[in-house]
């Protein structure tokens, strides 16, 4: 079942990690400003909001686009990371119960057997934590943001690996780190 990462927590992991966060009190985080890193995004729909220098580093997918998403990033996570993953809203809890996706997130939590009224009211980015052992729940989870998102982000880290993505409310999937050998492994070219 997964389980909620209290934000001293997070924010001690991610800071051990030699990142930083960037926003405050969020689940948006990034590596250390003048940090090398790399990006790939793998997108749904034709988005021309995407700035025009990023382009090469776009990889489409298929429809359905949500589902092929949801499940790349499954594979991703399982066959090439490992250990746990991280959910996280790029704003805060309080936002996306309240406000940003009031209507249908509480509901969303409790398909992964969550209760939403343990994260109502935290202003701050703590971590939904999903096992090894919850694919399906985390599968889950990541195609109900890429579906229902319409103007928020979340992130997904993987604690003591430099990588984070950012479900973008796009239908797009930002992975970024400072190790090129992860992302060989996720895009070997």
């Amino acid at each position: 079942m997964p389980w909620i990462i209290d934000y001293q927590l997070v924010l001690e992991q991610m800071h051990h990690q030699g990142m930083r966060c960037l926003y405050y009190n969020s689940g948006a985080f990034g590596f250390k400003e003048g940090q090398e890193t790399r990006i790939l995004g793998f997108v749904g729909p034709v988005d021309e909001t995407i700035r025009p220098e990023m382009k090469d580093r776009v990889r489409r997918v298929n429809e359905p686009f949500e589902v092929t998403l949801a499940a790349l990033a499954r594979r991703i996570w399982q066959e090439h990371i490992g250990g746990r993953a991280w959910v996280m809203p790029k704003s805060h809890w309080a936002h996306e119960l309240e406000h940003g996706s009031r209507e249908w997130m509480a509901g969303v939590l409790e398909q992964i057997g969550l209760d939403s009224g343990l994260l109502t009211g935290r202003n701050n980015g703590a971590a939904i934590e999903f096992s090894d052992q919850e694919g399906e729940r985390f599968e889950l989870f990541v195609r109900k943001l890429l579906q229902l998102l319409s103007g928020s982000d979340f992130m997904i880290v993987f604690p003591g690996t430099p990588i984070v993505c950012t479900i973008h409310h796009h239908k797009q999937l930002w992975w970024v780190s400072s190790d090129t050998q992860w992302m060989e492994l996720i895009d070997p070219g």
